[in-house]
């Protein structure tokens, strides 16, 4: 990352340091110790990110962290004691330190500067290979003959921390049907740290050792629910492979979580009491949640859920990752915790796609483009078009809980697409705009009543813009451009 280097390496080294302290003084040594070296990380980051939160957010973090009671400060305390400590060290300084401070900093210049957005992860396929082919999967459509060669990768990831990008996800495909080269990349960029999607499969004993070593890897596994759940979409007997998987990460200290895709199938077994006692028997440290996406031509719209279940998913989730009660896992749905993150945050506004073929997508969902890393650098793949029609048009509604594009504003897809002259990246079958709207127009349509009366009833006064007689108005939240609902005085 361009910045002082002198400057940047007295900072790691400090905040390399701590992560070590607060390592040894809590491991294995009782929780009395955690609220005291969680204080000194707190008070270590104010500095960096003073201009960005005032200093009551500050010392309402320094509270929160200051309860060794407390539900998230016991898992915390189990976290450090179960995590291999390199690990632990290497995923908390190179995410922590270089991602959301340093690099995020970094990044935050450059968006004024160019004009555009600059997101602060990146995740690319290394392969369209896959040793399985689940139903639905957004990817089961590449085959197996796309991949990113090592050097493809390297110059994507050395380019992205020149821009103060420092969090890389690979996703695919199976990701791990490239470890070698992963493995070099990680072992090249200590800098950055590297999280794969992965079906767990092909995981063994030589595999966490080479992790181990390396320490800046983390990992989401997919899975659909308990049994017979997970062997429907991916195959006879994957579940009980997922599970050895997980059992020898856990035995190893790695660090994973889940992917998890919900549909009208399958949305109250991925939420379930016994489903979230028997992720975290297996070691599983959070769960990201995605919506079902009706991708490509044939897609099951079947599978995309009603406006009662996907409310139902919305007060469980939040439910689940309480400040009291519910469960000690992390959880995030990315579709329903828009409000948290201003909506979308496709379209570099946070994060990019790379696929296999090298084409940057707004999103792993939205297979449209106007650019590729093998004709263009990383920066310019980032001022495609497109990708500044995204930046125009953020947030896509002012209501959080519609914040896609495609999902629930799929006419605004159609439109900058249309704009940007992009081109459909789709492997199987090209796909219009006009497709994917006419699949997804009747779910925006019956969601919305649904979305707005939540919104409203956690935004008192809110308006939507577009219909301004549908409530009273609130002029914080029916703001447009940058006075997004970040601002809003009834958040």
């Amino acid at each position: 990352m361009p910045m002082n280097k002198v400057v940047h390496a007295a900072q790691r080294a400090a905040f390399s340091a701590a992560i070590d302290a607060a390592i040894n003084a809590v491991r294995g040594k009782g929780p009395e110790n955690m609220a005291a070296q969680a204080v000194k990380l707190v008070n270590l980051a104010q500095p960096l990110l003073a201009h960005r939160y005032p200093d009551a957010d500050w010392d309402k973090v320094r509270s929160f962290v200051s309860d060794p009671n407390s539900k998230w400060m016991e898992y915390a305390y189990k976290a450090i004691n179960e995590i291999d400590p390199h690990i632990l060290k290497m995923n908390t300084l190179n995410l922590v330190y270089e991602g959301m401070f340093a690099g995020y900093n970094y990044v935050m210049e450059l968006r004024k500067k160019y004009d555009c957005n600059m997101p602060w992860i990146l995740l690319f396929d290394p392969t369209s290979a896959c040793n399985l082919h689940c139903k639905g999967c957004w990817a089961a459509e590449y085959g197996n003959r796309l991949n990113l060669s090592f050097e493809d990768m390297d110059r994507i990831v050395t380019e992205g921390e020149e821009l103060g990008i420092h969090w890389y996800m690979c996703t695919g495909g199976e990701p791990t049907c490239r470890k070698e080269d992963l493995f070099k990349l990680a072992a090249k960029h200590q800098n950055s740290v590297f999280h794969l999607f992965t079906n767990g499969t092909l995981i063994d004993q030589a595999f966490c050792d080479r992790v181990k070593q390396l320490g800046n890897m983390a990992f989401f596994i997919s899975i659909e629910g308990i049994g017979d759940a997970t062997d429907d979409r991916r195959g006879e007997g994957v579940y009980d492979r997922v599970m050895h998987a997980m059992d020898l990460m856990k035995e190893n200290g790695l660090l994973f979580g889940t992917s998890i895709c919900y549909t009208s199938a399958n949305y109250k077994a991925v939420t379930s009491d016994e489903f979230m006692d028997m992720l975290i028997s297996h070691g599983v440290r959070f769960n990201w949640y995605f919506h079902y996406m009706p991708i490509g031509d044939g897609a099951n719209v079947d599978l995309m859920l009603n406006a009662e279940q996907r409310e139902y998913m919305i007060h469980r989730v939040r439910e689940i990752r309480g400040y009291t009660g519910g469960k000690p896992i992390f959880c995030i749905d990315f579709q329903n915790d828009g409000e948290y993150i201003d909506g979308c945050i496709a379209g570099g506004r946070q994060y990019a796609h790379i696929n296999p073929a090298g084409d940057v997508e707004p999103c792993v969902f939205i297979h449209y483009s106007n650019a590729n890393i093998h004709d263009k650098s990383l920066l310019e793949c980032l001022q495609q078009p497109l990708f500044k029609e995204y930046h125009k048009g953020q947030p896509f509604n002012h209501n959080h809980l519609r914040p896609c594009p495609m999902l629930e504003n799929p006419e605004l897809l159609g439109e900058m697409v249309k704009r940007s002259g992009a081109h459909s990246t789709d492997m199987q079958q090209p796909e219009s705009p006009e497709d994917v709207f006419r699949r997804c127009r009747p779910y925006a349509t019956s969601w919305m009543p649904t979305a707005d009366r939540l919104w409203a009833e956690k935004h008192p006064g809110y308006v939507d813009p577009e219909n301004p007689e549908s409530a009273n108005s609130c002029a914080s939240c029916a703001s447009v451009g940058e006075k997004s609902l970040r601002n809003c005085s009834l958040r």
